[in-house]
């Protein structure tokens, strides 16, 4: 999928939660970032071997204007970075940046962690890595 900002054209690619943990696995020199808050990484959970680099956080909630600086931090501009937020979105617009700032190898987990709210506004029942059953932890 191509999108473009500005005059450039940019080609995120997107994955399943199963398709990114078998990149991962097979992989290892993969960068796996969970874009969500502290608060969700902490006590919501978060997969395992995933580091937290924030792309917005409270109390103000604005996008993280060192995002991409720790990004590169992590990681060399050669090196697949793998994201990850609750349901997909978030982890698109930082895959975004990223790509913005020269990354080439970057990969959008669609459903997120927890997934899209269901009829009863709940997450968790219909898609993402917890409901996948991968492997993740809490704090």
């Amino acid at each position: 999928m191509f999108y473009t900002i500005g005059n450039r054209e940019f080609a995120m690619k997107h994955l399943t939660p199963k398709e990114a943990h078998q990149l991962l696995h097979a992989n290892p020199l993969a960068l796996f970032v969970d874009v969500r808050s502290e608060m969700e990484f902490l006590f919501v959970g978060h997969p395992v071997g995933a580091i937290m680099i924030p792309w917005n956080d409270g109390p103000d909630w604005e996008i993280n204007p060192h995002f991409v600086a720790h990004v590169k931090k992590a990681a060399s501009v050669d090196r697949p970075i793998v994201l990850i937020c609750r349901s997909g979105n978030r982890s698109r617009d930082a895959g975004a940046a990223l790509e913005q700032a020269g990354f080439t190898e970057v990969f959008n987990i669609l459903h997120g962690f927890e997934g899209e709210l269901d009829d009863h506004h709940q997450r968790g029942t219909l898609a993402g890595w917890r409901h996948d059953g991968l492997p993740w932890e809490q704090c």
